[in-house]
């Protein structure tokens, strides 16, 4: 596991924007953490990093957002509204998850058995009204798109 740890939104924000420079068409973000734990500021900072100017907003009750007009499209999901593993095959996700776009889940884990095996898994965990704990497998991905850390910063 890679720790990161963000003292505040454009912390979490920025952590996004360096993480865009490493995925491509058809990688698929599988988020994980509570309300309110950064995982809609982390995909602010994707969306960025991948140069759209969309306004990005959670999808609790649409479901999906797309985002266009940077270097491929996003597909924004937010499972935790869907009441069962039917509501969420009904969105045609093997569409969305190996097709030209990156794929990013908030509330994954509610229905872990829809994510591909490739799916880069990231955690998050709020220990304070301002700081989150980023938790990611470490893999060549994430250790490339690692923020440098201050060391009060790592964990």
């Amino acid at each position: 596991m890679a720790t990161f740890i963000s003292n505040s939104p454009a912390e979490t924000e920025a952590f996004g924007r360096r993480l865009a420079k490493r995925v491509g068409p058809g990688s698929v973000l599988a988020l994980k953490g509570e309300l309110g734990s950064g995982k809609t500021q982390f995909v602010k900072g994707l969306v960025a990093g991948l140069g759209s100017k969309a306004p990005v907003t959670s999808p609790t009750f649409t479901i999906l957002h797309e985002y266009t007009g940077g270097h491929l499209p996003i597909y924004h999901f937010d499972f935790f509204r869907l009441q069962d593993r039917q509501s969420a095959v009904r969105l045609g996700l093997d569409d969305y998850f190996f097709g030209a776009g990156l794929s990013v889940i908030e509330w994954a884990d509610k229905f872990p058995e829809l994510i591909p095996e490739p799916a880069q898994w990231v955690f998050f965990e709020m220990k304070s009204e301002n700081e989150r704990i980023i938790n990611t497998r470490e893999d060549d991905a994430i250790r490339e798109s690692r923020i440098p850390l201050k060391p009060h910063q790592m964990k």
